[in-house]
């Protein structure tokens, strides 16, 4: 098996990148390809002192390029020839921490959807208060899903926490303003009945977004434009909580900075709860191949742990064949 890194992808690219490859490299019985520019890659794994195979991929996709005109008109880009590789069957998977738009698009145009998918959708996992996390999505890919496309964002949520969390009946929520099933906006009420009509998901009705963290469901189903709004403030919150604390502490005198001294391991135990570099990375699911997605300010361990625990478990599960024969079922 092997795993094409987008090595030049990312705020940190690519000597975080390469270093997090690296690390995985050492941990999975298979073969990690680092793709972008070979002279730049091949001083730092000498410096690392490791083998790994390298791809050249002279040109690179920033984060201000126009997604689709990126991938059109760089098609020796790193991230481009990563997907190539992918859709040829050179490589299991991709991993990129660069630039979203242009990751969608051209996993949709490169790779192509799975057979009945109509819509992808991007598939990070929350973090929740029991430290296992929800897998959530849509969050970002589909803005404006119809009943039918939660439905299948459902099926293949369901797949994925089966491999992610090793669940045979994962429970599925609708994210609503309310639990009633009369609650919500028309897709939110469209949606509802198509998931409780369905033998394919173990759906529990609706979930609010306060009860989330406290594991309301193991797979959280909605649009993509909600999603993405939840998924920014979760994260704006908690920064905001940590930057507090710290505020605090360092205001508050010596008994302030004494008590701080004492709950130090439980408040690193808290924060890596929130921190999304520990699920590494979101899949695209729908997608004719294993895709996914880093943070873009991804660091070393963030790219470690997208190969080690997202990646590498969704290629030997074959979660897409497994997502395929689901959705022919619909």
């Amino acid at each position: 098996m092997k795993i094409a890194v987008d090595a030049m992808g990312g705020d940190n690219a690519p000597r975080a990148i390469v270093q997090g490859a690296l690390e995985a490299a050492a941990e999975v019985d298979g073969k990690i390809v680092l793709v972008g520019r070979r002279q730049e890659l091949e001083s730092l794994v000498e410096e690392y002192a490791a083998e790994v195979e390298i791809v050249d991929a002279p040109e690179v996709i920033s984060g201000e390029d126009k997604p689709l005109m990126a991938i059109r008109r760089k098609r020796q880009s790193s991230l481009a020839v990563a997907l190539t590789m992918l859709a040829s069957g050179d490589v299991q998977a991709v991993v990129t921490a660069g630039n979203t738009g242009a990751f969608m698009a051209g996993a949709s145009l490169l790779v192509g959807r799975i057979a009945g998918i109509t819509k992808p959708a991007l598939a990070p996992v929350l973090p929740t208060m029991d430290g296992r996390g929800v897998i959530a999505l849509d969050l970002g890919s589909t803005m404006d899903p119809k009943p039918e496309n939660m439905l299948q964002f459902a099926v293949m949520g369901s797949l994925y926490a089966s491999t992610l969390f090793g669940l045979d009946q994962p429970r599925v929520g609708l994210l609503n303003v309310g639990t009633e099933p009369e609650k919500g906006n028309d897709l939110a009420l469209k949606s509802y009945q198509a998931l409780s009509g369905s033998s394919l998901i173990n759906f529990t009705g609706n979930v609010e977004a306060r009860d989330i963290m406290e594991g309301a469901c193991d797979v959280l189903v909605c649009d993509g434009f909600t999603g993405n709004v939840l998924l920014k403030s979760m994260e704006g919150t908690a920064l905001a909580i940590f930057a507090g604390i710290k505020e605090a502490v360092m205001t508050g005198g010596l008994r302030a900075k004494l008590g701080a001294l004492l709950l130090k391991p439980a408040l690193k135990q808290f924060r890596n709860k929130m921190d999304h570099a520990e699920h590494g990375g979101a899949p695209l699911l729908g997608i004719n191949g294993v895709c996914i997605k880093c943070h873009g300010s991804a660091d070393a361990q963030a790219i470690k742990n997208g190969i080690l625990k997202q990646a590498w478990p969704l290629a030997q599960d074959e979660v897409i064949n497994k997502i395929s024969t689901k959705i022919g079922g619909i």
